[in-house]
């Protein structure tokens, strides 16, 4: 397994910045470790200080809690039995049932003022099933589970002005998860966007060899970049509607493409990025061929938990998808003891 040596943090940028922006899009993350002691830390707790002021929006997600249901297949093109076993890298088609969401814990968010966008897959095979949950960041706001719970401790403590300057000054790695929110670009659609795993699993082939592997899911769709003024004048649920538009029009794509890594790249650092020349592996293509509203859809009720894996997948020393696991676990019970107090209409929104 590569080692996971330190690297520096990224330059710093204005507080007021990232404080805005980290506060939009922290809820998304409810990546909070088993292994933790009751006193210090425990997944309920985690998903405790997810909710809003007002409280959380019962029977739907404590993170993003906005989305919509798909179901359609993954054409395998055979490549990524070099790197895994894995029933489903078999050339072949097989069924998925997804979710396109965004990063907040309110399902009635305007979707221009989610910075984050995700997806929930589930792929499944005759032997085994592949769950993963992704977003449209190329790295995670802060390294570690500690961290992202400092985190919201800090944004949490309105009376101290030095609350999260301190923080900042400790996890300079946030302020590079600013400079990118601050500056990326918005597409116009979920089928533009590219989304990234950002955690590190490890791949085992038929042969026995392990590698570590992140991974990405890049459209096929060009790219249609909306400038600020535009963004601004799009309607509330514009993503849901143009996606249901573009599929009732023909399936939309995106490739599915394994990044290796190498010796001394950080895997159990989710805020670090790989270096672009990695070597890539495109294993197949995702077909979106179906979008159904999330109150009556196949996914309102599906656990997009990152650690089921397939026979060839196992979790890497990077501690996040264990920790979101236990997350996902607690939200899912919660908001299915709710049910009563859940909108079962399309019109009335969607659940997680």
């Amino acid at each position: 397994m590569p080692e996971t040596p330190n690297s520096p943090g990224a330059p710093g940028k204005s507080l007021v910045l990232i404080a805005a922006i980290v506060a939009v899009i922290v809820a998304a993350f409810a990546y909070t470790a088993g292994w933790f002691t009751p006193d210090r830390l425990t997944p309920a707790k985690i998903v405790d200080s997810l909710a809003p002021p007002g409280g959380p929006a019962l029977g739907f997600r404590r993170n993003h809690a906005k989305g919509i249901c798909f179901t359609g297949e993954f054409d395998s093109n055979g490549a990524g039995l070099q790197l895994s076993k894995a029933p489903m890298f078999v050339q072949g088609s097989y069924p998925v049932t997804g979710r396109f969401n965004l990063a907040t814990p309110n399902p009635k968010l305007e979707d221009a003022m989610a910075r984050v966008r995700g997806i929930g897959l589930r792929i499944v095979a005759p032997d085994g099933e592949w769950r993963m949950a992704m977003i449209d960041a190329p790295f995670f706001p802060v390294a570690t589970p500690q961290a992202f719970f400092d985190l919201q401790k800090a944004l949490a403590r309105k009376d101290d002005p030095n609350a999260m300057k301190d923080f900042v000054g400790a996890h300079p790695e946030l302020a590079h998860f600013g400079a990118w929110a601050g500056s990326a670009p918005w597409t116009s659609s979920y089928a533009e966007d590219r989304f990234n795993s950002l955690n590190s699993f490890l791949f085992t082939n038929s042969a026995g060899e392990d590698r570590v592997v992140r991974w990405s899911i890049v459209p096929v769709a060009q790219p249609q970049l909306l400038a600020p003024d535009q963004l601004k004048a799009e309607k509330p649920d514009f993503l849901e509607t143009d996606i249901t538009q573009r599929v009732s029009q023909g399936p939309q794509s995106w490739k599915l493409v394994v990044t290796v890594a190498s010796q001394g790249d950080p895997t159990a650092d989710p805020s670090k990025a790989w270096p672009d020349d990695r070597r890539q592996v495109d294993v197949g293509t995702l077909v979106v061929k179906q979008i159904e509203p999330e109150p009556d859809g196949p996914c309102r009720d599906l656990n997009f938990d990152p650690t089921v894996l397939p026979a060839g997948m196992h979790v890497s020393d990077d501690p996040f998808p264990a920790a979101r696991s236990a997350a996902y676990s607690v939200s899912f019970n919660r908001r299915t003891a709710e049910d009563k107090d859940y909108p079962h209409t399309p019109a009335e929104g969607g659940k997680q």
